[in-house]
């Protein structure tokens, strides 16, 4: 199949479109980011999300079924077990976990803090999950006070260390990660260690855009390595890189907001190399998701919506776009973690069936079936769309 030559696949973070059947399991029953969302601000205008197809994924208020989508549609279950950013993404990039990451509700194990403190010379503020805004306003002053790095966790399979930028240098603080990296494995191989970098003062702290995570390396090999070992370009825009550790990726570019995601997506569209774009757009899930924060999310749904028609002129003749999710994150529950939801899978181009009904995939790694499809490659994980979509 060679009537696509560039791939662009955007992930809104979080923007989840209902419960999955096992939400219960993870405390996620009745979870819908979008419809609640939607619901809580007198419903979301969305024209060119709607025109592909997402108003017939669900009911979203203000979201209307399209009579004719000019895109295919459907949506995407997650096979994983677990609902965190980094199980989300390497299923979408083709591997699908056999057991979630571990997660730490009651803080870090003992001896995991003490071989940190050790190697890192240092003692350690918190360990506990909090949410990352709150935990510095609770021990921001005393980590000033004492210089002592916050650690901190939340649902997720992450280790997060903050620290105000003026008392422990960023480079200093990546150093930290990079230790707590090392230590990290086995048992305790949690998905990501974070660095929280934050500035200001008592009362105001401000986390800055220095954040850097350091993911674990795949444990198999993704598309986007069997891409990119084929001569195809993998460009990751956002948190990509970091996700997959740099694994698959030929080229990169870290960004501040969605709106700069959006701008650098739009800048690789426009040159003639063959491959992958493949972007995160984090706002979503780290400023309003987790901050409970509906009319927030709303405002980012619709700004992306109106960069939305940016994207798809910017697309070439063999040019295919997806735009999906890794998981939810409802920003009208009593949590701030991620919600376990199904997520939306929107597909055009001038190649691309109009109206194609996609239904409901069993894992979110049919993208990666058919992305190998589309490029000719091998790869054995999830069921390629290209024939259902393709002209």
């Amino acid at each position: 199949m060679n009537l696509i030559n560039k791939v662009v696949l955007v992930v809104l973070d979080s923007v989840g479109i209902g419960a999955l059947p096992d939400a219960h399991n993870y405390g996620d029953e009745g979870s819908n980011t979008l419809a609640h969302c939607a619901k809580a601000v007198g419903g979301l205008y969305l024209p060119n999300l709607a025109a592909l197809g997402l108003g017939r994924l669900g009911n979203f208020p203000g979201i209307d079924p399209a009579d004719s989508p000019f895109g295919a549609y459907g949506k995407m279950a997650c096979k994983s077990p677990g609902k965190d950013t980094t199980t989300g993404h390497w299923e979408i990039a083709g591997i699908i976990m056999e057991r979630p990451f571990p997660v730490y509700p009651l803080g870090f194990p003992r001896d995991v803090i003490k071989e940190f403190e050790e190697r890192c010379q240092v003692q350690v503020l918190g360990n506990k999950a909090a949410s990352g805004t709150e935990i510095i306003k609770e021990l921001g002053e005393e980590h000033i006070r004492s210089g002592k790095p916050i650690v901190y966790t939340s649902a997720d399979s992450v280790f997060q260390i903050a620290a105000h930028e003026a008392v422990i240098p960023v480079e200093k603080l990546y150093e930290l990660c990079k230790a707590a990296r090392e230590i990290l494995k086995g048992e305790h191989a949690v998905g990501r260690v974070i660095a929280r970098p934050f500035t200001g003062e008592p009362g105001s702290f401000i986390r800055t855009g220095r954040r850097h995570d350091f993911s674990l390396v795949p444990t198999r090999p993704t598309i986007l390595s069997v891409m990119s070992e084929a001569g195809y370009a993998v460009t990751a825009v956002g948190k990509i890189n970091d996700i997959f550790a740099g694994e698959g990726i030929t080229r990169s570019v870290h960004t501040a907001n969605n709106m700069e995601g959006v701008d650098h997506t739009v800048q690789f569209m426009r040159t003639a190399v063959n491959g992958l774009i493949f972007t995160n757009l984090v706002e979503f899930d780290m400023l309003y998701g987790h901050r409970n924060d509906p009319s927030g999310y709303a405002q980012a749904l619709e700004a992306f919506d109106r960069r939305l028609p940016e994207i798809t002129e910017s697309l070439g003749e063999q040019d295919l776009l997806i735009i999906t999710a890794d998981h939810g994150c409802d920003p009208t529950t009593g949590s701030t973690d991620h919600s376990r939801e199904y997520v939306p899978l929107l597909v055009t181009g001038k190649n691309v069936r109009p109206g194609v009904d996609l239904g409901t995939r069993e894992t979110f790694s049919d993208v990666a079936a058919t992305l190998a499809e589309i490029f000719g490659l091998t790869f054995d994980a999830g069921s390629s769309f290209a024939r259902e979509i393709i002209i």
